[in-house]
């Protein structure tokens, strides 16, 4: 006798079970879109406004040391120990700019002060006012372009140059005395890398 098997149908689907709701299907669909959107999308979000910031601050840095001519500040305790430039008290205005290169680095420096600031500016520096010679522009061509000192006000000018073994910083000093009491010094440290 030969076992009769029982009519079979085909299920829905393949695995049974009544067919998925098309409203259900598609909440399913935008929660998985809405998983995958935050899941990468806030992350790249992030790295681009990351990027940005970093680009915009590459920018900044990049304006303010290709500036050429002095702004007004103090040079950084880093850079007057480096280049032995001690600014007295009292100075005021004050103003610096520094160049690099592969073959010498520069701090400019210029400052108004009184009469015994400049003695001290200066025997910091080594020297004493009795070496400042009358109408030495000690500060070359070059240094006075890169910084936009012109010497041709009213003066006296006296100027020296203090020059250093290496690794010791070389300066050409420049000091207009038209007022005494409030002499102008000028600036040029420059070491060899």
């Amino acid at each position: 006798m030969t076992a009769s098997l029982p009519h079979q149908t085909a299920l829905p689907h393949e695995q049974g079970g009544p067919a998925e709701d098309p409203r259900h299907k598609a909440k399913r669909r935008a929660l998985t879109l809405l998983i995958i959107v935050l899941l990468i999308g806030v992350p790249a979000g992030y790295l681009v406004i990351s990027a940005n910031q970093s680009r915009n601050s590459g920018k900044d840095k990049e304006a303010r040391y290709s500036a050429t001519g002095l702004t007004p500040g103090w040079p950084s305790k880093v850079q007057r120990r480096l280049y032995e430039v001690t600014v007295p008290h009292p100075a005021d205005p004050i103003a610096s700019y520094e160049t690099n290169n592969w073959k010498t680095s520069r701090l400019y420096v210029e400052f108004r002060t009184n009469s015994a600031g400049l003695d001290s500016f200066l025997e910091a520096m080594g020297v004493r006012r009795e070496e400042l010679r009358k109408n030495d522009i000690a500060i070359g061509a070059r240094d006075r372009k890169v910084s936009g000192w012109n010497f041709t006000g009213p003066g006296p000018w006296w100027g020296l140059t203090h020059e250093q073994k290496n690794p010791a910083p070389t300066q050409d000093v420049v000091v207009n005395l038209s007022d005494p009491a409030n002499p102008t010094v000028y600036v040029v440290s420059r070491t060899i890398p």
